[in-house]
């Protein structure tokens, strides 16, 4: 299972969200380079890396801070964050990012997704992102009245590279993965699955390992490393073993 450390840019700095919500960040750091430094100096084998005022803007909007990180780090990054067009794909991929998210686009224009993964097959991910079991969209503004499951059962047909889902009622606030949900979906959907939101401990990591066998093969964790409740390292060595 691969550990997928968060770093989320908001205004040029490395920041968390609770729940999505804009009016409650806690900043970690003015460089997001640095951090992914750091997290891969740890041992981290992937980034995760969302632009936030991307995402709530419905454009790029970090690109200098990408940039940088895409520099100073060797490792694979994925992104997701205000990614609505074709052109915006084929720019990051010349920047050098290796896998990007489509949330809201899977939503309202499922056109793009396949054309895509058409394009990019095995560089393009699904980000899930659910309220009580219904798609969120806009920088988890908007919620839908789609079903998750739903809609990733009609996208499967595509093979994105991962569907990631998180339960955005858990993101930023440290009350373990929704299992449930998370194994509902791997067991759905013959597509790798990244689960996201809410990991608080080794104990969550210990939870969440038994889904591999469904198909779960990864977990992004962001909170729980940057106020220190989980140690990287330990966190992937866990992840490692049989």
């Amino acid at each position: 299972m691969i550990i997928f450390p968060a770093v989320d840019i908001r205004q040029g700095k490395c920041v968390r969200l609770k729940q999505g919500r804009a009016d409650q960040e806690t900043v970690y750091g003015d460089d997001p380079a640095a951090m992914g430094l750091r997290w891969q100096e740890a041992g981290a084998s992937w980034l995760h890396v969302v632009d936030l005022d991307g995402a709530f803007r419905r454009v790029p909007s970090n690109l200098e801070s990408i940039r940088r990180l895409r520099r100073v780090v060797t490792i694979p990054i994925q992104l997701g964050g205000g990614i609505r067009t074709l052109e915006t794909i084929a720019a990051y991929f010349d920047l050098g990012i290796d896998r990007l998210i489509l949330g809201t686009a899977a939503l309202k224009d499922p056109e793009l997704v396949r054309q895509a993964c058409q394009l990019y097959p095995g560089r393009i991910a699904i980000g899930l992102d659910a309220r009580d079991g219904l798609v969120a969209v806009e920088g988890w503004t908007e919620v839908s009245s789609r079903p998750a499951l739903d809609l990733a059962q009609e996208l499967a047909p595509l093979q994105p590279a991962a569907f990631i889902y998180t339960d955005i009622t858990r993101d930023g606030v440290k009350t373990g993965v929704n299992l449930e949900a998370t194994r509902a979906l791997a067991q759905q959907v013959q597509i790798p699955v990244i689960a996201s939101g809410g990991v608080s401990s080794l104990e969550d990591l210990r939870a969440l390992k038994p889904l591999a066998s469904a198909g779960v093969i990864g977990v992004i964790i962001g909170r729980a490393l940057y106020d220190g409740s989980i140690d990287l390292a330990e966190a992937i060595r866990l992840a490692q073993e049989a």
